[in-house]
């Protein structure tokens, strides 16, 4: 992949601890700094799929929306509920 230059203005204590940290590693403060750079695009980029995709039809029965799955864990959570309380509740 291509690198591009650019200017990053940091404050003198991050770009103090970069430094160490390049000496103790063998490594450039480039180097850190395009990690970190990386790792940053990463956690904000805007993917256009979900990571986690259905590939099979839903089971029968089975909840798709928000609400309804929703209701359906309190239901099933009174059911539990009254399970442990006996026939009393």
């Amino acid at each position: 992949m291509a690198l591009k230059r650019t200017t990053v203005y940091v404050e003198a204590d991050d770009l103090a601890v970069i430094k160490e940290a390049a000496v103790r590693e063998g490594v450039s403060e480039a180097e850190i700094i395009r990690q970190a750079v990386h790792r940053a695009a990463l956690a904000r980029r805007q993917w256009d799929e979900p990571f986690f995709s259905r590939t099979y039809p839903p089971v029968s029965g089975e909840v798709t929306d928000t609400e309804s799955a929703t209701e359906e864990m309190w239901r099933e959570k009174a059911e539990r509920y009254r399970n442990t309380r006996g026939s009393a509740a």
